[in-house]
């Protein structure tokens, strides 16, 4: 939902902060790509151990669009060391990389994991890993080996280690609903209850360090932001002006945010020193200007303003001074994001009635649409600025998505027990 419409909003009722599990996202892959590069990943010799590592790894793989996984039903063997790899039999089977390994209990709740990974062609290991790991952190092992294979084979950080945030809405009855700010592991695994409340919950934005998360909640009657530290559940009120607090946005070294604030009439962008809690206005105009997100080194802030006629992306300072235009293709562009690189914006782009994500290149002005919706909203980089999260609905259903940045990857993660909405892929 964006701020032209969440702004609409009226606020109303109690307020509980619980922390505890929830219900997972659970993850389609509705388009992949032809030239997917094969690679197979062997089940992995296991002694008891409470994790499929193998079949984790493999999921990452795939889901990143970049790797075809070969099925268990096709291997022509199950090796589990490089001795009892037969090259010639995974050439045949046109394997490009393969994958062995092997968990083994190490006692004291500890396993002892090994992994391998193989260029079929060229008969040659291109990683070998040893790691210890509890029956608790498996999981978290695989996704690491994931990030290790994915860096190896394609040059670019993993992010199968990384988590999201995301707010879900479960319907109770006709009258009442429960939202939930929720944080889960990248594969949607592990969701964790941050925030619950029957009032709305709103923007979610991670800290660069990944410890924080702040966001909007209206449990005092009128918006207020908050910063809540997720490990151990502690949050701080940071901004209850009159009006509107809205969109906080994290500077790149964490210490302040950017906020959308009415205080002073309309709309505009400030930010706020969160050791000082000073305040220094970025924007003056009789317009809305909201939705604000640094550049990754921090100079400049681009915004959500209708102040020529209509919602288009406009950049300033992070020290204030003249607003620049940026956006002037679609009637409508909201919600940007700059990518890792500081090389390209990803924003929601609209043209008459549909809103799709789009990411324009800062060099040339080039918008590429990459989504075929009608409602997707709230884009969001992965770490590594290879994937992009968003929002998106089929009828009244919410749900999330994720598309590459070439477009030709897309997934879309469930949320079985109701709406989920406005994502955050966390630093």
């Amino acid at each position: 939902m964006n701020f032209f419409r969440r702004s609409l909003l009226i606020v109303l009722f109690g307020f509980n902060l619980p922390i505890g599990y929830a219900a997972p996202l659970t993850i389609e892959i509705t388009e992949g790509v032809e030239s997917a590069v094969p690679v197979a990943v062997v089940p992995f010799a296991s002694q008891g151990a409470p994790v499929n590592i193998s079949a984790v790894v493999n999921a990452d793989l795939e889901r990143s669009g970049y790797f075809k996984m070969m099925s268990e039903q096709g291997m022509p063997g199950r090796p589990s060391t490089a001795a009892e790899v037969n090259f010639k039999d995974w050439q045949a089977v046109n394997q490009n990389y393969l994958v062995i390994g092997q968990v083994v209990a190490g006692g004291s709740g500890q396993y002892n994991v090994q992994f391998q990974l193989f260029d079929v062609y060229k008969s040659g290991q291109l990683l070998g890993y040893k790691m210890t790991s509890s029956a608790a952190d498996l999981r978290r092992t695989a996704h690491h080996i994931s990030d290790l294979i994915f860096e190896k084979l394609t040059g670019k950080k993993g992010v199968f280690s990384g988590r999201i945030a995301y707010i879900t809405t479960n319907n109770q009855g006709t009258k009442q609903q429960s939202q939930q700010l929720q944080v889960a592991d990248a594969d949607g695994f592990n969701p964790q209850t941050v925030a619950s409340s029957i009032e709305p919950l709103m923007s979610p934005s991670w800290s660069p360090d990944g410890k924080k998360v702040a966001y909007v909640s209206f449990e005092r009657k009128s918006a207020a932001i908050y910063v809540q530290t997720l490990a151990t559940g502690e949050r701080v009120r940071v901004a209850e002006f009159p009006g509107i607090n809205g969109a906080p946005s994290w500077s790149p070294d964490g210490s302040r945010l950017a906020l959308t604030l009415s205080k002073d009439g309309s709309p505009d962008i400030f930010v706020l020193n969160l050791s000082t809690r000073s305040l220094t206005k970025l924007t003056k105009s009789f317009s809305i200007d909201t939705e604000p997100s640094w550049s990754p080194d921090g100079s400049s802030i681009v915004f959500t303003s209708d102040r020529g006629g209509s919602p288009q992306i406009y950049s300033v300072s992070s020290q204030g001074g003249q607003e620049k235009r940026l956006t002037f293709s679609g009637n409508y562009n909201a919600k940007a994001s700059f990518s890792p690189d500081g090389k390209s914006l990803v924003m929601v782009h609209g043209n008459g009635n549909d809103y799709r994500i789009a990411v324009m290149d800062l060099a040339s002005r080039s918008i590429n649409v990459l989504t075929g919706g009608r409602s997707d909203e709230s884009p969001s980089f992965a770490p590594n600025g290879s994937m992009i999260l968003y929002a998106s609905k089929k009828g009244r259903t919410g749900f999330l998505s994720a598309v590459s940045l070439d477009g030709k990857m897309q997934q879309k993660l469930v949320f079985n027990s109701g709406e989920v909405r406005e994502p955050a892929w966390a630093p």
